[in-house]
């Protein structure tokens, strides 16, 4: 028997204000958070500042019951579980870093079938274990199942950047308990992405309302910077990154003199993304002997010293300015003022590069997403995948990603805003601002791209010779 819903007393703008300490929704957070509330089946796309947690976490305040977050993020879970007892809301995560007692404690919470837990964060793997599913199913003969959220809904689809096979079975909650509704979220899936989604959760057409916000992030400055393999670009960024603290510094010092007060110069928080572990460690120390606060972060560090530099990373600590990081960084994580996010490499994917560059700027304001393009790199990046193409669920998929963000470092006639838009499946969106290389300096872009980058005879006679081949994944985060 489905739960009674009616959200026509609730006042939601109230439990917005006391319970998340936020002055007013973003938009369509509202609608989406309605029609939640009215128990629709929900899809929502949207870029990564738009607030997609506040959609099912809002609604398990007000709703009778307990709701069910699954997750493949367990930096997501503990940030977010944190954060919602600090607000004095019932949380909880399994996974596999909880702990042995807290297990047992949140499912024999589960198991009264009258739960107090409000919102329950566990993997997709956790939602395959028998005796989880079996507790599931007390709490919902209770009328106490309140909603099933399935964030990083994209894992879920084959077409999808990032699949996961374990997300596959989440079609067991629609079979099971088909009068709970189901809210499933992303800031990155394509139409077809959508639609298998959709497909596999088994969400009904009758009772589902989609939400896709457009992907155009107008603060964001996109450039492609190129590169070959002969050159270091460490100096380019570097002289970037202190030209960046200089017009910080001339800016704080003229308002300290129009305001004749002291000020401090805020730290330039930032994201140095590479797919090698080597590359943090280095990265990182040569920015420290250059005085840059600088930090690495990868999966070869110990557990707790991540933990540190997340944490003081978070909280802008003297000498936690830049974290340089594998993809294993970023996911989930909540920090507005983030104001520049480098890819020192070409990614795996686009979808994967939108949604490490959306990491910057969170808060609004203007921020810089740069990143370095060879044509090496990109054979390097094609022959990863025809290395792993066996074990690659989605080869067809990860290829056409990869064929497309190389198509987009390579053209220097479109605006990069469209192209990052036009992806995702909008057409009509109008050329950006001065917020792109494109437009920031057209002739200056044709000539790097011309200058900077190797010509395709060339890279063709080393490929040739098997330079790009025999590719060394070890310390490469995700291929070891």
């Amino acid at each position: 028997m489905p739960l009674s819903r009616s959200n026509s007393c609730v006042d939601i703008d109230f439990t917005l204000r006391r319970k998340f300490k936020k002055a007013a929704f973003r938009p369509l957070q509202r609608d989406v958070i309605v029609e939640a509330l009215d128990g629709k089946d929900i899809f929502v796309q949207a870029a990564t500042s738009f607030g997609k947690s506040l959609c099912f976490q809002l609604p398990a305040v007000i709703d009778h019951g307990i709701t069910i977050v699954i997750s493949p993020l367990l930096s997501l879970m503990t940030d977010q579980v944190n954060s919602l007892l600090a607000a004095d809301i019932e949380a909880g995560t399994i996974n596999g870093n909880t702990p042995y007692p807290e297990r047992q404690r949140l499912l024999q919470d589960l198991a009264t079938g009258h739960p107090i837990t409000r919102l329950l964060y566990v993997t997709p793997e956790q939602c395959a274990a028998e005796n989880f599913r079996t507790r599931l199913k007390t709490v919902h003969e209770q009328r106490e199942l309140a909603r099933i959220a399935v964030d990083e809904a994209h894992c879920i689809s084959e077409w999808g950047h990032d699949f996961r096979p374990s997300f596959k079975g989440l079609r067991w909650f629609r079979d099971n308990f088909p009068d709970v509704p189901i809210i499933c979220l992303t800031a990155t899936a394509t139409l077809q992405v959508r639609k298998d989604v959709i497909t596999t959760l088994g969400l009904s057409e009758d009772n589902l309302k989609v939400f896709t916000m457009t992907t155009n992030r107008k603060n964001l400055h996109y450039e492609v910077r190129f590169k070959c393999d002969e050159e270091d670009h460490y100096k380019d960024f570097l002289k970037w990154l202190k030209g960046v603290h200089r017009r910080r510094a001339e800016n704080v010092g003229r308002r300290a003199e129009l305001e004749r007060v002291n000020e401090r110069l805020d730290n330039v928080s930032g994201i140095i993304y590479t797919l090698y572990r080597k590359d943090c460690d280095e990265i990182a120390s040569r920015l420290r002997s250059d005085g840059i606060g600088a930090k690495p972060y990868h999966a070869g560090l110990r557990n707790d010293e991540r933990k540190e530099t997340l944490q003081r990373w978070v909280n802008n600590d003297k000498g936690y300015d830049v974290i340089v990081a594998t993809t294993a960084f970023g996911m989930g994580i909540d920090k507005e003022s983030v104001r520049f996010v480098i890819h020192w490499q070409l990614p795996k994917s686009f979808e994967g590069y939108y949604q490490e560059a959306g990491r910057a700027g969170r808060d609004g304001k203007a921020s810089a997403c740069i990143m370095y393009y060879s044509r090496e790199d990109r054979d390097r990046a094609y022959n990863r995948i025809s290395k792993d193409a066996k074990e690659i669920a989605n080869l067809e998929a990860r290829m056409k990603s990869l064929q497309a963000l190389v198509k987009y470092c390579e053209d220097t006639d479109t605006c990069r805003h469209k192209m990052i838009c036009k992806y995702f499946g909008e057409e009509e969106v109008p050329d950006c601002e001065y917020a792109c290389d494109l437009h920031k300096d057209a002739k200056a872009l044709k000539k790097a791209k011309n200058q900077g980058l190797k010509d395709e005879e060339w890279v063709s006679t080393q490929r040739e010779m098997g330079r790009f081949s025999n590719i060394d994944l070890e310390g490469c985060e995700g291929y070891d």
